[in-house]
């Protein structure tokens, strides 16, 4: 591998630890928000239609 093909796949990760490591605080929130709207969207479908 080539050393800027290297550097430049050493930039991605350094740069993707960064976002996670600001995003860390919200992430386990947004988790439990998208799990909760698949549990209504499924709950919803389930409803037996009137």
């Amino acid at each position: 591998m080539s050393n800027k093909r290297q550097t430049g796949i050493m930039t991605m990760l350094d740069t993707l630890r960064q976002a996670l490591s600001r995003a860390e605080a919200t992430l386990i929130q947004d988790l439990i928000g998208g799990i909760s709207l698949v549990v209504i969207l499924v709950g919803a479908l389930h409803l037996p239609s009137f």
